[in-house]
């Protein structure tokens, strides 16, 4: 008897949602600034929007056209590096300059502390689109090594790509939504000023890593 297998209950979809969700959970540059973002009630909901669109185009650019191609050229590769290292570089003395001087964002304000500026929706499309493109694992993660993976699947590459792509939905999803709970909660200039530290120490410690790699 034939039996019909929803598309997104086939092995090939399980395989690819189960893929991207191992790789994207790590604490990376870009789900940082997703709960950064979250955590302060700033524009969560268009940011989420911005790095699942971003994340699926890349799977889209790994599954149909850096598969076939063998990967990113090395001049490609080492452009795009330098590029991130330097805005995670950036972006790690700005979390240093805010460890140094904490406020309460200005959505979760206590009225006996200073709280910073809100973001501007074009501001946080672009930290957003910067996260996700100008960051190096962002690319090795969905469009070399998902696109890599999704080979080995042949005429069913496309529902690989499709499990993907939803691994990273429901992923950024769950995490913008636990980050806006917790913003309510988090309003002690303690604990923000712990997060700015460990968030410039971790893009720095990034941009090294990244730097090595390209004299390695």
């Amino acid at each position: 008897m034939f039996a019909f297998t929803p598309a997104f209950l086939s092995s090939s979809f399980i395989a690819g949602m189960v893929l991207s969700l191992s790789l994207i959970m790590a604490i990376g540059p870009q789900n940082a600034h997703v709960l950064r973002m979250g955590l302060q009630r700033q524009h969560i909901g268009l940011t989420v929007a911005v790095c699942m669109l971003s994340d699926i185009l890349l799977i889209g650019i790994g599954v149909l056209g850096l598969a076939q191609l063998g990967g990113l050229s090395d001049k490609l590769m080492g452009a795009l590096v330098g590029a991130g290292a330097l805005f995670l570089a950036v972006y790690g003395w700005q979390a240093f300059q805010r460890f140094l001087n904490p406020q309460v964002p200005a959505q979760i304000e206590d009225s006996s502390q200073p709280s910073r500026p809100s973001m501007s929706r074009r501001q946080a499309v672009l930290a957003a689109l910067a996260f996700s493109w100008l960051n190096p694992h962002a690319w090795l993660d969905t469009a070399v090594l998902i696109g890599s993976a999704s080979l080995a699947y042949g005429a069913a590459a496309n529902s690989f790509g499709i499990g993907a792509a939803t691994g990273s939905l429901v992923w950024f999803a769950t995490l913008g939504l636990a980050a806006f709970w917790l913003g309510r909660r988090l309003n002690s200039l303690h604990i923000w000023r712990a997060l700015d530290g460990a968030v410039a120490l971790m893009m720095w410690g990034t941009a090294a890593f990244l730097l090595k790699s390209l004299f390695a």
